[in-house]
């Protein structure tokens, strides 16, 4: 199948849904230094698989890509200090944390094949 746009990578799509469920997570969040970078972090995710996509070229995505990924990772570390500092529970943790992983695999898959 061939990607005609970047709505249609599935990285993207769970990327934009990993960043609402963040926005709704800590919309009542008080600590804004911190709700700002994770929100950050998750947006930087889908934006930097649609600006690589759209640059047309196959090395230029790649390099987009590796930034989309190196900010999963963020959203992953930020994800285990939210739970260890009781900003979110347990299972909200869980599962944040494996959309993340998820959405980083899916990215590594991606690379590979470009």
């Amino acid at each position: 199948m061939k990607i005609e746009k970047f709505e249609d990578i599935i990285a993207w799509q769970k990327a934009k849904e990993l960043t609402i469920l963040l926005y709704k997570e800590f919309a009542e969040s008080k600590d804004f230094g911190f709700k700002d970078q994770l929100q950050r972090a998750s947006v930087s995710i889908m934006n930097n698989i649609a600006e690589g996509f759209e640059r047309k070229i196959n090395n230029e995505f790649k390099q987009f890509l590796f930034i989309a990924k190196s900010s999963c990772g963020e959203v992953r570390s930020m994800l285990y200090l939210s739970k260890d500092l009781n900003k979110i529970s347990e299972s909200t943790f869980i599962k944040l944390f494996i959309l993340a992983e998820e959405i980083s695999k899916i990215l590594s898959g991606l690379i590979k094949t470009l």
